[in-house]
């Protein structure tokens, strides 16, 4: 099959005699399985699964397609316009490739595109300006410092960043000697924007890697439930020490899977 057949079929969705869940659907309605599929997607990639990325994939591309039907039927614009669109984009900015320029490192390259990206009207006042707001916190704190660090606005070492962190736990703690909730809250969110930075500084994704803990976090939680199982028991029956034991069993059986 090619992109018109599933084109085709979303207009059979959409028609008169189509599926009558399909047929109501907005754009508003349809912005959560967006985010949906793109996690989904990126699941499957950290996964390794040839056959579940290709299944992600086609999910997300039906997500498009949906939005590009619905555009076309308020008269806006179709698949076509999208596909174009992005084809005059990426050839426009990379010359390097399409046109004569000569960029040899992956900073020019980024360089040339945050000017494209001026002359196109999509950098404004602030270099800040065009991080979408519906990222991920994590993302977006990381994007954001990168654009800044871009502009000169970072550390030079990594002791002086590891320095400003202890900073922040200590007003923290701080924060939760007077009890007052907002100031809490506020310490608490600039440790966490803290940790971004020292991810980005060091070179480390910083949703990738709260992903990678939180899939550890199930895989031995998921061991103490299946062992509390074997056992006949109920969670709520076992002590916090039999639960810490069964922990560390599920992080050294890790362990002795990565030697």
């Amino acid at each position: 099959m090619e992109l018109r057949e599933i084109i085709h079929i979303m207009e059979r969705l959409r028609g008169e005699e189509g599926c009558p869940w399909d047929r109501k659907q907005t754009r508003e309605s349809l912005k959560p399985y967006i985010i949906e599929e793109a996690y989904e997607v990126i699941e499957a990639i950290e996964e390794n699964d040839p056959e579940k990325i290709k299944e992600e994939l086609g999910d997300l591309l039906f997500q498009i397609v949906f939005q590009c039907k619905i555009a076309m039927e308020n008269n806006e614009f179709d698949m076509s316009d999208v596909i174009e669109k992005i084809s005059l984009k990426m050839i426009a900015r990379h010359p390097h490739v399409f046109g004569d320029a000569d960029y040899k490192t992956s900073e020019e390259v980024i360089a040339h595109w945050e000017e494209q990206k001026k002359r196109e009207g999509k950098m404004r006042d602030s270099i800040l300006e065009g991080v979408p707001k519906a990222m991920s916190s994590l993302l977006r704190a990381h994007r954001l410092q990168k654009r800044a660090a871009g502009a000169g606005f970072d550390w030079e070492k990594t002791e002086d960043v590891l320095k400003k962190l202890d900073e922040e736990i200590a007003e923290f703690k701080e924060a939760l000697a007077t009890k007052n909730r907002d100031e809490v809250e506020d310490e608490l969110g600039d440790i966490f924007f803290m940790l971004v930075n020292i991810s980005r500084f060091i070179g480390v994704n910083p949703e990738d890697a709260h992903r990678k803990t939180i899939s550890k976090f199930i895989h031995r939680f998921r061991h103490i439930e299946k062992s509390a199982a074997t056992q006949g028991r109920k969670l709520s029956d076992m002590t916090l020490e039999e639960m810490d034991r069964l922990w560390d069993e599920a992080k050294e059986k890790e362990e002795g899977k990565n030697c």
